[in-house]
């Protein structure tokens, strides 16, 4: 394999041979292949693309150059679900738990927050002693002990997506769908799984902005998981208000203490469901959409997911008094209403300025080192559809600095639109993606 020769054909738009991909990425990985001609394969990956097959490849060969999580001891069905990020996304954190009720074993490898999205890692790091660096053995035996475990991406686990996404990041490659793809799936199918959901999601406070981009990168996973011998479903949700009812690390743990004890938000709740249900399906333990569904929301309701949330917690050195009593949970300094400035029907709520609102409240980062203010955020936000009064409270921004709160407030205020008659609330689950040729 000469590595120019691999860059020309795709430059030219051929299909790579499964060899040269291999053979390119194993150089690339051992430093064999320099970033220079690594970037130039992006950019011609970038603007050519790459059929569903390159891109199954691709993941492949991403996926084995490192460790690969050995799961074989946990005797159940497993499935994981990722989420493409949003604003007040918490689902991981009441899903987990949930299907891990259902005799299914649910290994989660997740990430942290970078720009106006939200991260589980920093969510979960909101309580106390919660550690996110287990190793893949402690992580495993956490799983084989309560169903469920939550950490982050370990040095050794597919260490060629870190080198490339770096790489991607200074040469302006980042919004390619085939390498979006490969990214997110080779580090999901490390985990062990044996299916696996996705939420993708598109608008405001998404990463894709179109429904048809977030259809695309839905579709393209979909197969190479397919293609990899997985189960796979992407559920297509908007994004264009925020998840919920809170925004920021420590207030989303308290909303999923209330999902987990059975009177969560409306559309938290759902999704979570609708997701769950897609996991029992995929994994044998309820082929029925509907029954599963029903089964999911008698978990709820019995608070046995809270239960199992209190274990896995525990037995990842949280501190569960935490959860038992969110008071305890940290909490800011300052906090400030935003009131209707008049009366109406919430006409929109912007998803991105309240992602941008949290930035600059100290709830997220925008570079990975920086570190997070995990008590700050917006809480009681209003969702479209809802009647408002003059002077009601729209939500609540939760600060530790003056000149934060300030700056987050003249972002945050315009973000509530109204109308004078109820508009239709947005479709959350816009589509189903299944396989092609199968279910």
């Amino acid at each position: 394999m000469v590595p120019q020769w691999v860059i020309e054909k795709k430059r030219d738009g051929q299909a790579l041979p499964a060899d040269d991909i291999r053979a390119f990425m194993d150089g690339y990985t051992r430093g064999t292949i320099p970033d220079y001609q690594m970037a130039a394969l992006a950019m011609a990956i970038y603007f050519r693309g790459m059929t569903f097959d390159e891109v199954a490849t691709l993941t492949d060969v991403m996926m084995r150059s490192g460790d690969l999580v050995d799961t074989s001891r946990v005797p159940l069905p497993k499935v994981d679900k990722h989420s493409t990020g949003g604003i007040g996304d918490k689902v991981s954190l009441v899903l987990a738990p949930l299907i891990a009720c259902c005799d299914v074993a649910v290994p989660m490898i997740s990430g942290r927050g970078l720009g106006i999205t939200g991260g589980t890692l920093d969510k979960l790091e909101s309580i106390p002693g919660y550690r996110t660096n287990l190793s893949a053995d402690n992580f495993v035996d956490v799983l084989a002990r309560c169903g469920c475990a939550i950490i982050g991406q370990t040095a050794t686990l597919a260490p060629a997506d870190k080198k490339l996404y770096a790489l991607r990041d200074v040469t302006g490659t980042v919004p390619s769908i085939p390498l979006i793809s490969a990214s997110i799936m080779s580090k999901k199918l490390a985990e062990g799984t044996d299916a696996l959901v996705l939420d993708v999601k598109w608008g405001q406070g998404a990463f894709m902005k179109s429904l048809d981009q977030a259809r695309e990168l839905a579709r393209t996973m979909v197969e190479i998981g397919a293609r990899m011998g997985k189960g796979m479903t992407a559920l297509l949700t908007d994004m264009n208000q925020p998840l919920g009812r809170t925004a920021g690390n420590a207030l989303e743990i308290v909303e999923t203490v209330a999902a987990l004890q059975g009177h969560g938000p409306d559309d938290l709740v759902t999704l979570t469901l609708e997701t769950g249900a897609h996991m029992l399906r995929l994994t044998g333990r309820e082929p029925d959409h509907a029954r599963a569904l029903a089964r999911l929301r008698g978990v709820l309701d019995s608070g046995a997911a809270f239960e199992r949330f209190l274990s896995m917690v525990t037995l990842q050195g949280g501190d569960p008094r935490v959860l038992e009593d969110v008071t305890r949970l940290p909490s800011a300094s300052l906090r400030r209403d935003v009131s209707a400035p008049r009366s109406g029907y919430v006409a929109g709520v912007d998803a991105e300025r309240i992602g941008r609102a949290c930035v600059v409240l100290g709830a997220g980062r925008v570079k990975v080192e920086d570190l997070v203010d995990h008590a700050v955020g917006i809480s009681g936000l209003v969702k479209i559809g809802e009647h408002v009064t003059k002077g009601q409270p729209l939500f609540t921004l939760h600060a530790n600095a003056e000149n934060r709160l300030a700056e987050a407030l003249a972002l945050a205020r315009e973000a509530v639109t109204f109308a004078d008659s109820a508009p239709t609330p947005p479709t959350l689950i816009v589509d189903v993606i299944h396989p092609a040729g199968g279910r």
